[in-house]
């Protein structure tokens, strides 16, 4: 008997010992409250911008000439409409493609920084959690992996703060 309950108390030694350290972060207010993401949000928010108020300066000259044609095209021969009305169909594809294109290669650019940034974030999170001696840090989000977690497991502020403490931006 004695024995059982020395293995028995061995056991429950070791068990406590063998605690994991585990956490979580809230992924989406990780990623959209860090700095370095929000001056790119910024920047490419002014870059659409001013895409934007070229092609309005392209369609707005497009829709003079279009206004133009409808004034005159009582005074013109059938040839010269369809001239005119060819030539207008063209300029429109050539400003929709160049819409399109505008807007793609925006979008890639984007993708392209913010898949750098979140692996950024990934890798500090993975640093924090090997330096803070945790097992698991879990992500959370809208879609909400993480059901239920006992208070004061969130270190998402934590996180964020020395995360935009690391980040300087070269002035």
């Amino acid at each position: 008997m004695k024995k059982l309950l020395m293995v028995v108390l061995i056991a429950a030694g070791l068990t406590s010992c063998n605690q994991e350290k585990t956490a979580y972060v809230d992924t989406t207010r990780l990623i959209q409250e860090y700095t370095e993401m929000q001056e790119v949000e910024a920047e490419f928010n002014t870059r659409s911008e001013s895409v934007k108020t070229q092609l309005d300066s392209l369609a707005r000259g497009f829709q003079q000439e279009v206004q133009e044609y409808q004034a005159n095209m009582g005074s013109m021969t059938t040839a010269q409409r369809q001239e005119i009305e060819e030539e207008l169909m063209r300029k429109q594809q050539t400003i929709q493609q160049q819409q399109q294109r505008m807007g793609n290669q925006l979008r890639q650019e984007s993708d392209v920084v913010i898949d750098s940034i979140v692996d950024k974030v990934k890798d500090y999170v993975r640093d924090y959690g090997q330096e803070n001696g945790y097992t698991y840090i879990f992500g959370s989000n809208e879609s909400a992996n993480i059901m239920y977690a006992k208070e004061g497991r969130d270190i998402t502020d934590e996180v964020l703060e020395k995360l935009n403490e690391s980040y300087r931006k070269p002035e």
